[in-house]
């Protein structure tokens, strides 16, 4: 029998985005966001607020980058979610992380973090429920520790990408594989 637990944000996993964008100084600001997703095969969105430093700094540009964090840099990804740009002046460079200018867009590419998405800015969304940022990605770079054999692709068993719980406020590593995604119902499409 299940229970009622009321309102709750009961997606899991989430992502652990780390959102990278320049001012028009180039300097850098770096925001963690769970609430973004793919949402076309060339196309990114993320749920960001007006007010965020980073969401300021991706209209200035037009461009920001989007990392997947790793259970190896979780401090600073962490850092990233909890402390405001528009608070904290040297947010980015407490980190002790490094940037270099994509050669894609205008925007950083955080060292630290193994995979990074290269996103020129398409449009800001905006109604009474939501704020966000579509971008598309134009490139996607990766260390090479992080990828597949054959080097075409990111290993999931490699990278170990954090995750959230939002029931819990915990992070969690991703990486096991357990199927074969459109193998693994094939026998129920027979019946």
């Amino acid at each position: 029998m299940k229970k009622d637990l009321g309102v709750l944000q009961a997606v899991y996993p989430m992502p652990v985005l780390m959102v990278a964008a320049y001012d028009k100084n180039e300097k850098v600001n770096v925001m963690n966001a769970a609430w973004g997703q793919i949402c076309d095969e060339d196309k990114i969105i993320l749920f960001i607020g007006k007010g965020k430093k980073t969401y300021l700094n991706i209209a200035e540009t037009g461009a920001f980058t989007v990392s997947l964090a790793d259970e190896k840099h979780m401090d600073a990804a962490d850092f990233f979610g909890m402390a405001s740009g528009n608070k904290i002046d040297d947010k980015f460079e407490r980190t002790g992380y490094h940037a270099v200018k994509s050669d894609k867009v205008n925007a950083p590419v955080i060292e630290e973090f193994p995979v990074a998405m290269e996103c020129e800015l398409l449009e800001f969304l905006h109604s009474d429920y939501v704020d966000g940022v579509v971008g598309k990605i134009v490139n996607v770079k990766a260390d090479e520790n992080v990828l597949a054999q054959g080097g075409k692709t990111v290993d999931p068993e490699k990278l170990r990408a954090l995750t959230f719980d939002t029931f819990g406020s915990g992070y969690y590593v991703s990486g096991e594989k357990v199927g074969k995604a459109w193998n693994a119902g094939a026998a129920l499409l027979k019946k």
